[in-house]
């Protein structure tokens, strides 16, 4: 497959009025919406190589998350109940139907969430490091995530370190990807949270984080949508990005044994911004899932 990777984003930049404010988008393609949902702390530029060989099967939105990317920044907390709240009227403003959604990490809660409540809406769900099912104990999360939560959520200057110095962006999140991200590309990731002001998702995100060591209104949300994929039919692929953050090969092993009409395919060498990491393996994971679904 030729697929070409650059740090440009070439895209015609989108706006949609929603709840009084504009959330950013790019499109590219016709037919069945396939709608791009980033985690944190990305945007829809995460998915600027693996768009393109993709529009051939759909119309292609990616869309930035309330507060992140390109999209307007108000005065919430940014919690996922908010995060859902926006992309629900997000749907609904585009008008999107039969919608196969593509989700990554932290977007998947957004997402998951979205397509059990709508599941006549949806026709297939893809997911990168998805949350699949709640954590119950801290063991089923794996020993990086604990590590780099406990580091960045410190009493002594967790916010610190996230808002006033950056240090999401700046040291965790190129640990996530397998390559050296340019300049450019670092730069494009940096311009969102340029001011301290602008963090406030990435340190909601730290402090809604499942862990396994209590139940939260997240783990019930989680819970509530695990339950349901687990009697869903809808088409689903699991693309396990090897060694992953969030998907420990048990996650994996569970999703196998309780998840119907699921594909899991493997890319390896991709950490955790598998887009980022490996977008050929990507691209090529959903384009044969897609031919495979589209054949039946």
């Amino acid at each position: 497959m030729s697929i070409e990777i650059t740090s440009d984003f070439n895209f015609k930049s989108h706006w949609a009025d929603v709840l009084g404010s504009k959330l950013h988008y790019i499109e590219a393609g016709e037919g069945d919406p396939i709608l791009f949902i980033h985690g944190i702390p990305t945007w829809s530029y995460m998915w600027r190589n693996v768009i393109p060989p993709l529009q051939k099967h759909g119309r292609c939105i990616a869309v930035d998350l309330i507060g992140m990317g390109k999209s307007d920044k108000p005065d919430i907390e940014y919690t996922v109940f908010d995060h859902i709240k926006y992309l629900t009227a997000f749907i609904e403003a585009l008008n999107l139907k039969n919608v196969t959604l593509v989700m990554h990490a932290w977007g998947s809660v957004i997402g998951f969430h979205y397509a059990m409540q709508h599941p006549n809406n949806i026709k297939g769900l893809v997911f990168l490091e998805g949350h699949v099912r709640p954590p119950l104990k801290k063991e089923m999360v794996s020993l990086l995530v604990q590590e780099r939560h406990a580091m960045l959520n410190a009493e002594d200057g967790g916010r610190a370190a996230v808002i006033d110095r950056n240090e999401y962006i700046e040291k965790i999140f190129p640990h996530g990807i397998i390559r050296r991200l340019t300049k450019e590309e670092m730069d494009h990731y940096r311009e969102p949270f340029a001011k301290a002001k602008d963090r406030q998702p990435i340190w909601q995100f730290l402090q809604e984080l499942p862990l396994g060591d209590k139940k939260t209104p997240i783990t019930e949300l989680i819970d509530d949508y695990s339950k349901k994929l687990q009697t869903s039919q809808l088409p689903k692929l699991m693309i396990y990005a090897i060694p992953g953050y969030n998907n420990t090969i048990e996650t994996v092993m569970w999703a196998r044994e309780h998840l119907p009409n699921l594909t899991v395919i493997e890319v390896e060498d991709a950490l955790h911004y598998a887009p980022e990491s490996k977008p050929v393996e990507v691209v090529e994971a959903i384009e044969s899932w897609l031919e495979s679904e589209n054949s039946n």
